[in-house]
């Protein structure tokens, strides 16, 4: 066999996103020179996986969507598990790798999921330049999830909280879009879901369901709305690291064995 068979293309990997020269980086088209006296953090995440800057008040949003996902006490299990590997005296990426591999169906997932489901009803309409005629058209689509979860005893995605009755997060992201006038379409599907499931259930969005709505109005696909949620939790996360590694005992103990009740042969 000819060894042209087994030779590796000098140019196999592709990417748009950054070009490293000589003393020269670019990303996505700017020098990072400029980019680091001109714009903000959030600017940046935004640039990288958007491929362009957000405008101000798109920027103004993203910021608040990145502070809101930030830190939610040790209640997660995320956090949880981030503060007992680190008890362990494992180093720092490693708390975090195993904050992150808790990230799952039940904990963070549901960004993703109300995202799915925003964004598959939207896409199901025709929206046209009259606004009247588009928010009569996502009534009847928060008329149509309301009646497939509430009525069928699902639980709507991004409603409900175990510990806030209303999320306080979400309650000043929908106060902040409002009062910003960046109220798209899926903003105003998961504010017309709320009013209904208020009504029916006495459930509120939670912080979930609010970015998730703001995240589709801001053009993001679903994978990557998780994405900007690890983006925004990782601060919270090694917070509780540091703070378990110079606060508390070495390998502390989570349980005693009295708290153990073994029930086997």
């Amino acid at each position: 066999m000819s060894e042209n068979n087994f030779r590796v293309s000098p140019r196999s990997l592709k990417t748009t996103i950054s070009k490293v020269e000589t003393d020269k980086i670019i990303t996505r088209g700017y020098n990072q020179r400029d980019l680091i006296e001109k714009i903000r953090y959030s600017d940046m995440i935004y640039l990288l996986l958007k491929g362009k800057l957000p405008s101000i008040k798109e920027g103004k949003i993203f910021n608040h969507v990145l502070v809101s996902f930030c830190d939610h006490g040790v209640t997660p299990p995320s956090t949880q598990t981030a503060r007992l590997v680190a008890s362990s005296g494992s180093p720092i990426n490693s708390a975090v790798a195993g904050a992150l591999l808790s990230f799952g169906h039940k904990h963070a997932g549901a960004i993703q999921k109300t995202m799915e489901l925003y964004q598959s009803k939207i896409n199901s309409l025709y929206l046209t330049e009259d606004s009247a005629l588009d928010n009569k058209q996502i009534a009847s689509l928060a008329i149509d999830i309301y009646n497939e979860f509430i009525l069928g005893e699902k639980k709507i995605p991004g409603f409900g909280h175990r510990y806030h009755n209303v999320d306080p997060r979400a309650d000043k992201l929908m106060d902040i879009v409002i009062k910003e006038g960046f109220v798209g379409p899926h903003i105003k599907l998961a504010l017309a879901v709320e009013d209904l499931a208020y009504q029916k259930k006495g459930i509120r969005l939670n912080v979930d369901g609010a970015n998730a709505a703001i995240l589709s109005d801001l053009g993001f696909d679903p994978e990557t709305g998780l994405g900007i949620f690890i983006i925004g939790r990782i601060p919270g996360i090694i917070a509780h690291i540091n703070e378990e590694k110079m606060e508390e005992d070495e390998f502390r103990r989570f349980c005693d064995l009295d708290d153990i009740e073994y029930y086997g042969r």
